[in-house]
């Protein structure tokens, strides 16, 4: 079986317990604004231009059929993306790597040739592999494949997911999934829905089926400044993790601007105002006091 990626990342100790392999699949049907990832949101390969590598060989310019790609003032390529199709002519042309597809089509042995390298720090950490995205549920049947896969060579297992997806497809990874890394966005579903583009009432209902099914979950929530970083949203976390004991505990994702100095890359304009900022530690440190207040089981990264 084959699915589509758009990157597997070694040693990776953000995405569950231990060293870690994090593979990483294409597609997702929410738009979050604070997106870190704008790469993993289409399901189709997309055109990266990195300008600052540039050597203008020009090559790209000539084979390009819609005319999108040129060349700036100062010599470095530009591409117009109301022309660009995603073809990819240009990036084989491109030896400097200013212009790449990114998302490509890998099979299940293709992806654990990758991930079973690591097998030793595996087994002194206690990692294993994720599947992040994107949304890996975006791809049920392949990310179920993928962790059939893993289990067969007893690899510790996590999938990071906003919870948006069918419960079917879901509750087919209970016995596959040793750690569900699930997101947490926003408790106003009204809210949910103009940060996200969708309500939070799916994501609500595959979480609790999860905890009735006995899955290990951590629950994640991004911490957004001028968005869902407020009173209100830290007590709708306290309250779902009252409500769900079962949970291992609750992690925030303070935000961060990586995603954002990935738009221009992929042809995107940012969806929030240059005021919203990384919260101060002391801010951070708030959040945290005031969910052990309320009797909630942190995990700091």
């Amino acid at each position: 079986m084959t699915g589509r990626i758009f990157d597997i990342q070694r040693f990776s100790i953000h995405d569950g317990p231990g060293i870690r392999t994090t593979v990483f699949l294409k597609g997702c049907p929410l738009r979050c604004k604070w997106c870190h990832n704008p790469e993993s949101i289409s399901p189709n390969p997309q055109l990266s231009v990195l300008a600052e590598r540039c050597i203008g060989a020009r090559r790209c310019v000539e084979v390009c059929p819609e005319r999108a790609v040129a060349y700036r003032g100062d010599g470095k390529v530009t591409v117009d993306w109301m022309r660009c199709t995603a073809c990819g002519k240009c990036a084989p042309e491109c030896d400097s790597k200013a212009l790449e597809m990114v998302g490509r089509d890998a099979s299940v042995a293709d992806i654990l040739q990758v991930v079973l390298r690591d097998r030793e720090y595996y087994a002194a950490s206690g990692g294993g592999m994720t599947l992040s995205g994107g949304e890996p549920m975006f791809q049920p049947a392949f990310s179920e494949a993928l962790f059939r896969a893993a289990k067969q060579e007893r690899l510790h297992t996590c999938l990071e997911t906003s919870g948006f997806c069918d419960w079917p497809s879901l509750k087919r990874l209970v016995g596959l999934v040793d750690l569900f890394l699930y997101d947490y966005k926003e408790t106003d579903s009204n809210l949910h829905k103009a940060f996200t583009g969708e309500p939070n009432h799916v994501i609500l209902s595959n979480l609790r089926a999860l905890h009735a099914e006995g899955a290990r979950i951590l629950l994640r929530c991004p911490m957004i400044p001028e968005y869902n970083a407020r009173k209100e949203h830290l007590e709708g976390i306290a309250a779902i993790a009252r409500e769900l004991p079962g949970i291992t505990g609750v992690e925030l994702l303070p935000y961060h601007r990586l995603g954002r100095a990935k738009l221009a890359r992929f042809g995107f304009r940012p969806n929030m105002p240059d005021s919203v900022a990384p919260p101060e530690r002391s801010t951070v440190e708030s959040w945290h006091a005031h969910l052990r207040k309320a009797g909630v089981r942190l995990v700091q990264p």
